[in-house]
């Protein structure tokens, strides 16, 4: 009898950690391939003539892949990585290793989900199949108290009723062994520069303010939930490793449920919210399909003009408007690449009053730079800085100069 193949295809889910795919591929096959794609289209820029990934979202990205290839090669497997399309790679990969599936697990914004399409098909055209898992979310798809298309729209009806109705999973055990191949070619991390990047780029940008990898995630995590922990970021200590699967959210519930964090009500609250909310923004772009990505939301397209000041864009992304707690912000934005979330809403609220009514501008520009930039969280939070969000009562109003005042408090 010949042996099962099945070639785990990581994205988003850079770990070994309550993995869903790692543990089905476990339980399933005979030998395991696992690969990642640094995939072209992440790393060029867009209409708005940003980076979709900024040069330390992609140090840290290559910190992370790092991490878990020598985590697998601990495992006496490996990490196999390409630079490449993924429709392009994958089909050639499973020829020539005689590959029986594919698994990876599913996203949710419209370029995510088209390259899953476009794998898909390449792969069917060899009848191999793709198997998609939604291990992204604290709250399993299945376990929701209502279907996606009646999920309620405003989100502390979501937060309740899921808090009442609804239960965590228990995370998935860390794989102690993973049966690999042995006559595998070897493959090396692609540098910056074959990625893409200038050396002037990346000479802008040398920072590392935060470290990838599982280890990292894990060590900010248990910092954290110190109930003695006194750092401001709260949620943004950990999100980037959220962000890019380092950390998985229901290892953090699990770990949170089992920490003193509870002696800290206060925090313990918050990040539980925080957690939600991501999960909210998530299940939304299932409701709505890239309504994030619509400058007007939910709301009709009219025949408006946009309000743009150039000149004032040009200085809001420069940090230089004058006003010195935007520019320091915007200024520790683009160094490390992580502010806290009312940071974040006083320069998103700045940039909807004082720089220009479309918001996705700056939202591109917080996806280039920000480490935790996920499709969902990151242009959903800025869709109600906007005042055109899914939850009509977060769709903020309030001048800037008001979240500047607390934040100066």
């Amino acid at each position: 009898m010949s042996k099962k193949v099945v070639l785990v295809w990581f994205r988003n889910d850079l770990r070994l950690h309550d993995n869903e795919v790692l543990t089905e591929a476990l339980n399933r096959a005979d030998l395991i391939i696992p690969v990642y794609c640094f995939d072209p289209r992440y790393f060029s820029k867009n209409k708005f003539n940003q980076y979709n990934t900024g040069v330390n979202r992609a140090q840290f990205l290559l910190d992370t892949v790092a991490h878990l290839k020598n985590e697998l090669k601990g495992l006496q497997a490996d990490l196999m990585t390409f630079v490449g399309y993924p429709e392009e790679i994958l089909p050639k990969l499973c020829v020539k290793y005689e590959i029986d599936e594919v698994y990876h697990h599913r996203e949710v914004a419209t370029r995510e989900t088209q390259i899953s399409e476009s794998v898909e098909a390449a792969l069917w055209e060899q009848k191999i199949n793709l198997r998609h898992f939604i291990g992204h979310t604290l709250f399993h798809k299945e376990d929701l108290p209502f279907p996606i298309k009646d999920i309620p729209d405003k989100f502390n009806i979501f937060k309740k009723k899921i808090e009442r109705e609804s239960a965590v999973r228990k995370p998935f055990d860390t794989p102690q062994s993973i049966p690999y191949p042995t006559h595998l070619e070897q493959t090396q991390l692609p540098s910056l520069l074959e990625l893409g990047y200038s050396e002037e780029d990346i000479a802008e940008n040398e920072s590392k303010c935060i470290e990838g990898g599982e280890d990292k995630a894990i060590t900010s995590l248990e910092q954290l939930l110190d109930p003695q922990y006194s750092g401001l970021e709260n949620y943004t200590h950990i999100s980037p490793y959220i962000a890019i699967g380092a950390l998985s959210p229901i290892y953090i519930y699990d770990r949170m449920r089992h920490s003193d964090l509870s002696q800290n009500k206060r925090r313990y609250d918050r990040l539980m919210t925080s957690l939600l909310w991501r999960d909210y923004f998530r299940f939304m772009l299932k409701k709505y399909p890239n309504v994030f990505f619509k400058s007007k939301g939910l709301l009709t397209e009219d025949d408006s003009e946009a309000f743009l000041n150039e000149d004032m864009l040009i200085k809001w992304k420069a940090g230089e408007t004058g006003e010195e707690q935007i520019d320091e912000a915007i200024q520790a934005l683009k160094t490390c690449g992580n502010i806290t979330y009312a940071v974040r809403r006083m320069l998103a609220r700045y940039f909807t009053q004082q720089v220009s009514s479309n918001w996705l501008i700056g939202a591109s520009f917080f996806e280039e730079y920000l480490l935790d930039y996920a499709p969902a969280t990151t242009y959903g939070f800025w869709s109600h800085m906007a005042g055109v969000g899914t939850s009509p009562k977060e769709n903020v109003s309030i001048d800037w100069e008001e979240f500047r005042k607390k934040l100066s408090a």
